[in-house]
């Protein structure tokens, strides 16, 4: 919230539109003018990566504030936007006019009224093509699996339509390159356990022109990938934990009939094994030491974004 010099009275708070692009030329007059419509008020930002077509000219004919990023990749897009720009509430979509620009002010609103760091529009598909078979199966997989490693989830964690408050943005350290972003901001938010919402939202096909970039199979890879990654440094005494209690577990099971054979011979005949046994215990108790140790260094790392998400003030419509 900005407090204007001298004055008592609080003023409106500033809202960001922020839409990452690439190649978007058939899409990108559309959104912008959708997102106008809806909040007048707001600053729209266009950030263009590497688009071969022209997404940029048509971004700045239709009145956006156009800048570019040069590292390609969603994720480099969204760590550029979220350094750059200054305001109270971000609202982000994507160039590709899918998400319901009518739907901005019922999400901005949510955060404001209640406080809220996000608010994630859950995509409802208006037509097949507009969410592809395979994509709605990986959503829910991906999701399902989140709630399972972390506690809880959203019901689209992949959807890249979302407000944001200033706190949720400038202390978030953006890590991912692609993507996967919208996983990140996932974790991040139930990391540090962000009061935040979901709202249903229509999710449209792409304009006529408009070709989707993303890949069922790559992309759905990397977003798994990037789960198991976040889990292993979010939750290191789980992950290091598991793997120690396999080798332990395999190391008892060699172990036993060793250990039958000795008490009834008196000779332990297979040093080969003995020797493999040695060494898995030996690396069950690395990974649990790991896992406490990282465990303690995790705890330090969220304390320190905990302070920096706090160095900021909570959404309000004002005092």
């Amino acid at each position: 919230m900005r407090f204007c010099p001298g004055v008592s009275v609080p003023t409106e708070p500033t809202i960001a539109v922020l839409l990452p692009c690439y190649n978007e030329e058939a899409a990108i007059a559309q959104t912008i003018a959708g997102f106008r419509a809806a909040l007048p008020g707001a600053a729209i930002h266009v950030y263009d990566n590497n688009s071969r077509d022209r997404t940029i000219e048509v971004a700045r004919a239709a009145g956006a504030i156009v800048r570019s990023e040069r590292i390609q990749g969603k994720g480099a897009v969204v760590r550029r936007m979220f350094a750059d720009v200054d305001a109270d509430i971000y609202v982000m979509a994507d160039g590709d006019a899918t998400y319901d620009a009518a739907s901005a002010p019922a999400l901005v609103a949510r955060v404001l009224d209640e406080q809220l760091d996000m608010v994630v529009g859950s995509r409802i598909g208006e037509a097949t093509e507009a969410y592809r078979r395979g994509h709605r199966f990986g959503n829910a997989l991906l999701t399902g699996m989140l709630a399972r490693l972390f506690g809880r989830s959203f019901t689209d964690i992949l959807s890249g339509y979302r407000v944001f408050s200033r706190r949720f943005v400038k202390s978030f350290p953006v890590l991912s390159a692609g993507f996967e972003i919208e996983t990140e901001i996932s974790v991040h938010a139930l990391e540090l356990k962000m009061p935040v919402a979901e709202i249903e939202t229509p999710y449209f096909a792409r304009p006529e022109g408009s070709t989707s970039k993303l890949s069922t199979y790559r992309d759905g890879w990397r977003i798994l990938n990037t789960i198991i990654t976040l889990y292993r440094i979010e939750r290191p005494l789980w992950f290091f934990g598991a793997i120690g209690a396999l080798l332990l577990a395999l190391a008892v099971i060699l172990a036993v009939p060793l250990a039958i054979t000795y008490v009834q011979t008196g000779l332990v005949p297979r040093f080969p094994t003995a020797i493999a046994v040695t060494g898995l215990t030996i690396l069950a108790a690395l990974n649990g030491f790991a896992g406490l140790i990282l465990d303690t260094v995790v705890r330090g790392r969220r304390e320190v974004r905990r302070l920096a998400y706090l160095a900021h003030r909570a959404p309000s419509r004002g005092a």
